[in-house]
């Protein structure tokens, strides 16, 4: 289990280390935050939904709105695959909004309980199309996350740490260009509400890789709820 944890964290440092020495380099403070619902739906087919509303520019406007919805099935108490979709608007200043639809096929494995905490992987294929151009791009995201009881035999509080990677395929007319695209790097905590309902509050980094050496680094105030049944 170490090792499988070892190789995955240094495949995320290698995503970030693979992108080109930046000329500039953009910061923006922004507030995120996540509702998302989720549960079986009959047997072993289980859903998701997710409502996600992102502040930028100083948290001072809608920097990006997304809908993202899947349906899945149960393999093993330990695997779910699912088959979602999602809708992505990007407002613009002076212009007209930027929408993105997506596809995406997501496995979720829980790895086993290593240290006295939880470790946990997802693994999602992109699907993207923009209304700024009509190439489709292709994008593998890979998410390692870890959480542990702050207080032994209860679930009440959990330290909790996650990164994603994010690994671009191929070029597009709209802007995507293959290799490194980002990394989001989290640590918060995640609060029991109420049965299986639990908040998640802490600060996420992400590094986004512009091209032509731009970079964008977002410091984030991070707000997710998530409603079990």
């Amino acid at each position: 289990m170490r090792r499988v944890l070892a190789c995955s964290f240094v495949f995320a440092s290698l995503l970030a280390h693979a992108a080109p020495a930046c000329a500039e380099t953009r910061e923006d403070e922004q507030v995120w935050v996540n509702l998302t619902a989720m549960g079986p739906i009959s047997g072993d087919v289980v859903y998701f939904a997710e409502l996600q509303p992102r502040m930028g520019d100083g948290a001072s406007r809608l920097d990006q709105l997304l809908l993202r919805g899947a349906v899945g099935l149960k393999l093993s108490p330990a695997v779910t695959l699912y088959q979602g979709y999602a809708h992505v608007v990007s407002p613009l200043d002076g212009g007209r909004d930027v929408n993105e639809e997506r596809s995406f096929q997501q496995l979720n494995w829980a790895m086993g309980k290593p240290w006295g905490g939880e470790l946990t992987s997802r693994t999602r294929f992109e699907q993207r199309w923009r209304s700024d151009g009509g190439d489709t791009g292709w994008r593998l995201r890979e998410m390692l996350r870890y959480e542990k009881p702050l207080k032994p035999g209860t679930q009440a509080v959990n330290a909790l740490v996650y990164a994603e990677g994010f690994l671009a395929l191929n070029d597009t007319d709209w802007g995507a260009r293959a290799g490194f695209d980002q990394l989001r790097s989290f640590v918060g905590v995640e609060l029991g509400v109420k049965d299986a309902t639990t908040v998640e509050l802490g600060y996420l980094n992400q590094v986004i890789d512009q091209t032509r050496g731009r970079t964008r680094v977002n410091h984030v105030a991070s707000v997710s709820l998530f409603f079990r049944h």
